[in-house]
């Protein structure tokens, strides 16, 4: 079905806005697919906070003009799916990298991340970032430490103390 004027220009809005807000995004060839494979697809990136959008090149590219994304505008050619990370960096990528998993006729075609576009073997990379609140944890464990360490340290002293008497004691009570 043909979209016209009005329906392309809320796509293009739409898509646009997305794009504006988004840290990272994931263009993907989906070729081959089933439709059943892309509302499995789907499901897992509403649940993930990934907007998915199968959208016509021509208008991926009006949408992506003047965000961070623009660098994908020459690599729009063929059926693309759009991935765009709305809480995450990593997000899309996890998605897609899960789903090619099991779908290989899902085919990477572009990753981008603040802007700079990156080769598709890259996904696993993104991927693997942690998410918030893995990122907060592993700050909060690497500050942490430290203190805890001189806790440890400082805590030794005494009970070093402690088990020297102790030693003693026993030494005189055996002997």
């Amino acid at each position: 079905m043909a979209l016209n004027f009005a329906q392309k220009k809320a796509i293009v809005a739409e898509v646009a806005d997305v794009a504006s807000s988004a840290h990272s995004a994931i263009a993907a060839e989906y070729r081959g697919l089933t439709v059943e494979d892309l509302t499995v697809l789907r499901k897992q990136a509403r649940s993930n906070g990934v907007y998915l959008r199968v959208v016509k090149n021509t208008l991926a590219r009006r949408a992506v003009a003047d965000t961070d994304f623009e660098c994908m505008a020459e690599g729009f050619k063929g059926p693309l799916v759009l991935a765009f990370s709305q809480e995450d960096p990593g997000a899309a990528a996890r998605v897609i990298h899960d789903f090619t998993k099991e779908n290989e006729d899902l085919i990477v075609k572009m990753v981008s991340i603040s802007g700079k576009l990156l080769d598709p073997s890259e996904i696993k990379t993104l991927a693997k970032m942690p998410t918030y609140e893995q990122a907060i944890s592993i700050l909060m464990a690497t500050m942490k430490a430290p203190v805890q360490k001189l806790a440890t340290t400082l805590n030794e002293v005494p009970g070093k103390l402690v088990r020297t008497v102790a030693a003693i004691r026993d030494a005189k009570e055996a002997g």
